[in-house]
């Protein structure tokens, strides 16, 4: 047993108790070392033996948990994926559970939530592994990627970009990509930028119904406007773009002008939406009038779509090591020769305003 993931499942539900049981340990790499009906059962476990991961629902007899999560990061930190329903409800307060420290999110419906995890078992696994590799006051090892499912790259979605960089006009887009760690990245990021800003376009790694609450949470705390993408929508000055949970993001030119497409697919590095996929679309799209910005989270999607942006004439750029919560997309991006500059979180925007005034 030794080198594996250990996590602590913490839910009322007997189903789900079992259902996450069973779709962790489809992974060699985790074993579920107990799972609890409470955070007050839970909290005797941990004093036994401190599990890597917590699994955390939301909505628990005697503590909630956002109660819980508070606690245990104040005490004893340790990385927490948070469990909850699908609802705006829900999604609201999830948001509220990643300002505390949660690392991740997992989704499931009030009915037939253990058949709904079994169908997200990739995404659950995944998840877990990057809360094992997240850095909470000191670096975490990174799971073996050999154990990692084979991944389908952006060819599944659109061919490659042509190589014909297009010539610099004078609106910039910037892309950006994050998982693990990226929502609270993502709003130190756009808190910084002003209401004039270039237009941007984001893929965070989130489940489906998830994203619309976390951009109207960015959207109340921004100078710049933030919302979900819908197909169609155009890509302004001043406003910020998100890709919804669970459908790909594409740039793509519409005359002197530049617009989303929101469509569905197949999963592309493991991830729907997925960082390769906008970013290829912004090589094949904007060529030179694209920066790319590649920001905290687990695996590598975004790199092979990062280093296109940059053979395609785009500026391109990289969260460093030391700000990242997971470094594993930034360090995929740098050693595949897509990234020109690495920075601290607190330096993006500047680069990103840099970027703009040199156009």
């Amino acid at each position: 047993m030794a080198g594996k993931i250990r996590v602590l499942i913490i839910d009322d539900s007997a189903s789900v108790r079992q259902a996450l049981t069973h779709v962790l340990e489809q992974d060699a790499e985790i074993q579920v070392m107990g799972a609890a009906s409470d955070p007050y059962v839970a909290a005797r476990k941990i004093q036994e033996e401190l599990p890597d991961v917590i699994t955390l629902d939301v909505e628990m007899p005697r503590m909630d948990g956002i109660t819980f999560l508070r606690k245990i990061m104040s005490q004893r930190p340790i990385p927490i994926v948070m469990c909850s329903s699908l609802t705006e409800e829900g999604s609201a307060t999830l948001m509220q559970a990643l300002e505390a420290g949660a690392v991740d999110v997992i989704l499931k419906p009030k009915i037939g939530a253990a058949d709904y995890l079994a169908e997200q078992g990739m995404r659950i696994r995944e998840a877990v592994r990057g809360a094992a590799a997240a850095r909470l006051g000191a670096a975490r090892r990174l799971p073996d990627p050999a154990t990692t499912p084979a991944k389908l790259t952006a060819d599944a979605v659109l061919p490659p970009p042509s190589g014909r960089a297009m010539a610099k006009t004078t609106e910039m887009v910037a892309c950006v990509g994050a998982s693990t760690g990226g929502t609270e990245a993502l709003r130190v990021l756009l808190e910084q930028l002003p209401a004039n800003a270039p237009g941007i376009v984001i893929v965070q790694h989130m489940p489906e119904k998830f994203t619309a609450a976390f951009a109207k949470r960015l959207n109340s705390l921004c100078e710049v406007e933030v919302k979900e993408a819908e197909n169609g929508d155009p890509v302004l000055r001043g406003h910020v773009l998100i890709a919804p949970g669970d459908r790909h993001m594409l740039l793509e030119r519409q005359g002197a002008r530049y617009i989303v497409s929101v469509r569905t697919g197949p999963l592309v590095s493991r991830h729907r939406p997925s960082v390769d996929v906008l970013f290829r679309s912004a090589a094949r799209s904007a060529g030179a009038n694209a920066m790319g910005v590649i920001m905290t989270g687990m695996g590598d999607d975004g790199a092979r779509g990062m280093a296109e942006m940059r053979a395609a004439g785009a500026y391109t750029v990289a969260q460093d090591e030391a700000t990242s919560v997971v470094f594993g997309m930034p360090k995929e991006a740098i050693a595949k020769g897509g990234v020109e500059k690495i920075v601290p979180l607190d330096q993006i925007a500047r680069e990103i305003l840099g970027a703009d005034r040199r156009r």
